[in-house]
């Protein structure tokens, strides 16, 4: 792992597991408590750059994905508390003025801030182009109007970058734009998946910004989108790898301790074979995260291919370790409760959000068909 990671990377893992080890994270938990918490031993300073409260001089990926296989490990929704601070905020380091930026990113390292990353629409999942939003001129600053759905921390975030059409071309027709999450005329509908997490759609209806609140200029908002998600879709699969080392240690433990005629599930050759596999998924995904994270960091470039490969391989994999602890735990990991259950329900949302399994198949083979 030293290839990859160097003494600091490698310090904010043990401070990231330390935390999560005392945090006593499995069971329910209050969103706004485990940012603050996360806050306290310094977590979310990796969301940003050095200049607002920082680690480092730049938000490094290495620090994200580190942090997040840590807190995966433990929590799904610690893992989307600590995700969606950077991931709602990257878009302002990008492209935000320092104004903007002084007035957000040390409020996102010191949890003061909560941030959600409003892109996703009834219409427009995958295809980031087809945003309907409307985002009309007036004489102060802009209207928006319209539908987001599917958003981490809606009704939760104090600030919502949102992505808006600002003209017809879908490409370069999109804007974003910073908006408090108290601004009239932003309603919210809780939306309840198969775990736990805080996410709805958000309504937009008539909600007046400053010319201010527009995060770059005025049909940036498409490159800006896939400049964050690029970056963050390895993170993705680092959060995979976490959840996945997670039911391989819970599934070791359940066939050493678990008879079955006369003997240790872990004798026969079948549950071997089985712990093997997942060993190796755990493996090579890890080590393909790490590689895209070291790759993009000393580049200083996010890669789209390089980012596909490491979500594709480590989501895909985590959910074939997970299945196969289900079936090694037998009728106890279909309790619910169980460690391996709740897994099985949190793993699956990996291989759809920031890009579904089919989309990183296609910017995988079409970089490599384009040469």
């Amino acid at each position: 792992m030293s290839v990859f990671l160097d003494e600091r990377h490698l310090e904010l893992r043990r401070r990231a597991q330390a935390w999560a080890d005392g945090a006593n994270l499995d069971g329910e938990h209050d969103p706004r408590a485990l940012v603050a918490g996360m806050a306290k031993a310094e977590l979310l300073r990796a969301c940003v750059p050095a200049a607002y409260g920082g680690l480092r001089e730049r938000v490094e990926l290495r620090d994200l994905v580190v942090v997040r296989a840590a807190l995966a490990y433990r929590s799904s929704l610690a893992d989307t508390m600590f995700a969606m601070q950077g991931l709602g905020s990257y878009p302002v380091t990008l492209a935000g003025t320092d104004e903007q930026k002084r007035a957000l990113l040390p409020r996102v390292a010191s949890g003061d801030a909560i941030c959600a990353f409003a892109v996703t629409e009834p219409d427009a999942g995958s295809d980031v182009s087809g945003i309907a939003t409307r985002a009309t001129r007036t004489d102060s600053g802009y209207v928006l109007d319209g539908t987001k759905t599917f958003i981490s921390n809606a009704g939760l975030a104090d600030s919502y970058v949102v992505f808006a059409r600002t003209s017809d071309d879908r490409h370069r027709g999109l804007s974003a734009f910073l908006v408090n999450g108290l601004t009239t005329g932003l309603m919210v509908k809780p939306i309840e998946l198969i775990a736990p997490h805080p996410i709805g759609t958000v309504e937009l209806r008539g909600v007046a910004v400053p010319e201010s609140a527009r995060l770059g200029a005025e049909g940036e908002g498409f490159p800006l989108a896939m400049a964050t998600l690029d970056l963050f879709r390895t993170s993705v699969g680092a959060a995979a790898v976490g959840m996945a080392a997670r039911a391989r240690d819970e599934a070791i433990a359940r066939v050493k301790s678990r008879r079955q005629f006369g003997k240790a599930l872990a004798e026969f050759q079948a549950t071997q074979l089985a712990v093997a596999d997942m060993a190796l998924d755990v493996s090579s995904a890890t080590l393909l995260v790490l590689a895209a994270a070291h790759r993009i960091d000393v580049t200083g470039q996010a890669s789209a291919v390089d980012a596909a490969m490491a979500k594709l391989h480590a989501t895909e994999a985590a959910q074939r370790v997970i299945d196969r602890a289900v079936q090694l735990h037998g009728g106890q990991g279909l309790v619910a409760g169980a460690v391996v259950e709740r897994l099985y329900r949190e793993v699956r949302a990996l291989r759809i959000y920031e890009g579904t399994s089919e989309i990183q198949k296609l910017v995988i083979a079409r970089a490599l068909l384009r040469g």
